[in-house]
């Protein structure tokens, strides 16, 4: 049954003619990587590549179709390849992650490129005039508060819910549990509305999410260092970049471009200001005359 399905979905690719393209650039389905995927998009038409853009993909379906083939070029993150694609639990520097997922992935036919600045962790985030009452800043003052009686509700994806770096090993290492009534799961682009909304107390939010100052929230400090290093990092095939000898370097060029800063900056732009994922990406790329 798993090699039908495989060739049923390599059939539809093939299908839909991205074996026309000469790059196919997959995305997850969140702001951030929307945001990646068209910037890539056009960043590779604008030297010459025929560009077959996929966005809007699952982590672990858009990682089994570059593992696949059927995806050349994607942005990744180091500790997301760490933990739930190679089941590396221990933990590691910055550096140490990259050259561990690195070395790894190249067995599989995977190339992890230059990593940018951009370290888009996870984090836990509560409205700042609340966690200020509470006196919570850490996520061992949020440990503490619920130890102490305190009913706190969570807003969580389904993924983060049960992802191996996820929220029940983070409740383990701070010794808490919100409770399974106290836990409201919900697609991820509602769970900072709902927080902003005082619908829940508690959530979960990518580092690099512009929503975070824009609704006046905070980020707990994950003072026993429980999440890993997210680095942002183009990831291709081998056989794609045998194949565009000089698609390393432009990559490298465009990673090299991206910090924290500049990623809250582009998402606040999506999901804040309301702006067009394609236009954002085009007037990156244009500010750093790369079209």
């Amino acid at each position: 049954m798993k090699h039908l399905i495989t060739g049923l979905l390599a059939a539809t690719v093939l299908a839909s003619g991205a074996a026309q393209a000469d790059i196919t650039v997959g995305g997850k389905n969140f702001t951030e990587q929307q945001i990646l995927a068209s910037m890539t998009d056009q960043y590779l038409q604008a030297h010459s590549y025929d560009v077959d853009k996929r966005a809007g993909m699952g982590s672990a379906v858009l990682r089994r179709a570059q593992e696949n083939g059927q995806i050349d070029l994607y942005w990744e993150y180091t500790g997301t390849s760490l933990i739930t694609y190679n089941g590396i639990t221990e933990k590691l520097s910055p550096e140490e992650t990259y050259q561990k997922v690195k070395s790894l992935d190249a067995e599989k036919g995977l190339v992890w490129l230059d990593p940018s600045d951009a370290n888009n962790t996870y984090a836990l985030t509560m409205r700042a005039n609340d966690a200020s009452a509470r006196g919570i800043e850490s996520i061992s003052d949020l440990a503490r508060a619920i130890n102490d009686g305190t009913t706190l509700t969570f807003a969580s994806n389904a993924e983060f819910y049960a992802r191996e770096d996820g929220l029940r090993p983070l409740q383990q290492a701070y010794g808490f549990e919100f409770g399974r009534p106290n836990i409201k799961r919900m697609d991820f682009g509602l769970t900072l509305p709902a927080l902003r909304d005082e619908q829940v107390d508690v959530s979960i939010a990518y580092s690099t999410d512009g929503r975070i100052p824009a609704y006046d929230l905070v980020t707990l400090d994950d003072d026993k260092n429980f999440f890993p290093a997210y680095a942002l990092t183009p990831v291709v095939r081998q056989e794609t970049l045998e194949a565009n000898p000089e698609l390393a370097a432009q990559m490298n060029k465009l990673s090299a471009l991206l910090n924290d800063d500049t990623m809250a900056s582009l998402n606040a732009s999506v999901d804040v200001d309301r702006q067009n994922v394609e236009d954002v990406a085009h007037d990156f790329l244009a500010q750093h005359d790369l079209l």
